[in-house]
């Protein structure tokens, strides 16, 4: 791993991590975020909002774009409290850590631990929420990834069972109140439920869902982005059982997943992982269920 201080997108101080095959890039003056992910020479596969980079202070919260790490359940103004303050940034030989300043509006701190593997594009992003009120806390770490637009999500679903052989349900799907399951942009098969992200449809679109399979990912162009984390059925989550949720509209698409519901205590800290890999050269059909048989294919290739 290659880590060195540069600039971008207009802040002086960010760090590039690499491995030779894929590049990131971590915020210093603003965060914690990682504003870029890509492969070397590649453009970046995380939004960007051009009229917020380089954009730091100020007590109004900005998307920014990139990845980012939130506490759930969503609500204002706690789940909006801005980071554009500096981030102390921790250098080691096997990965990177940045650490946010305790939230004055919730007591609460933020850190995201990263690390590249070697010789593959692949990284691990540790999301790591501390308490640090005078009292317990209940919340649960929030991961989201602003994909950059033109792109498609892919949501797994559970494994179908015939109506003869299982008769209990086998997972929630949660919706909101803006939720069009009409709208074009969506596409169910029995495998997968596919979300488009169209440029030229601002209406919102979101749902959620127990996501037992741990994966979820993002077809652009040529590339695949898949992050995959542990979904545990035994505890809570937020939003009605929700540990993946998928939201769009007409300036990107957030590729969001939840660790379970936790009770901390004062100084107590709770970790939530993800686990990304990155692949060029991925032709991918229209219809969700040919998608999920590629994916099947892909997956194995490199098990």
């Amino acid at each position: 791993m290659v880590v060195e201080k540069v600039g971008y997108g207009g802040w002086t101080n960010c760090y590039r991590m690499s491995n030779g095959i894929i590049d990131l890039i971590v915020t210093a003056d603003v965060g914690p975020r990682i504003i870029r992910l890509g492969f070397v020479g590649y453009e970046n596969e995380f939004a960007e909002f051009s009229d917020q980079l380089g954009r730091t202070g100020g007590d109004q919260w900005r998307i920014y774009g990139g990845h980012r790490l939130w506490h759930a359940p969503e609500a204002k103004p706690r789940t909006y409290s801005p980071d554009n303050q500096p981030v102390e940034i921790i250098v080691s030989d096997s990965h990177l850590t940045a650490v946010q300043k305790t939230e004055q509006e919730t007591g609460i701190q933020k850190s995201l631990v990263i690390k590249i593997h070697p010789i593959r594009p692949q990284v691990t992003v540790s999301h790591i929420l501390t308490n640090r009120n005078l009292w317990a806390v209940e919340l649960a770490p929030w991961a989201l990834s602003v994909m950059a637009p033109g792109g498609r999500a892919l949501i797994p679903l559970p494994p179908y069972i015939p109506h003869e052989e299982k008769l209990l349900p086998a997972a929630p799907l949660v919706l909101w109140h803006y939720t069009d399951l009409s709208d074009a942009r969506w596409q169910f098969g029995r495998r997968l439920i596919v979300l488009r992200q169209d440029p030229q449809q601002s209406q919102p679109q979101k749902i959620g869902l127990s996501n037992g399979e741990g994966w979820l990912a993002y077809h652009r162009s040529d590339r695949l982005f898949v992050k995959r984390y542990q979904h545990f059925w035994d505890r809570a989550y937020p939003d009605f059982g929700a540990s993946t949720e998928v939201f769009t509209n007409a300036e990107m698409l957030e590729l969001e997943t939840l660790g379970p519901l936790t009770r901390l205590e004062p100084d107590q800290s709770v970790t939530h992982t993800e686990h990304w890999s990155l692949y060029k050269g991925v032709a991918l059909p229209d219809e969700p269920d040919q998608i999920a048989e590629a994916l099947d294919a892909l997956f194995e290739a490199e098990r």
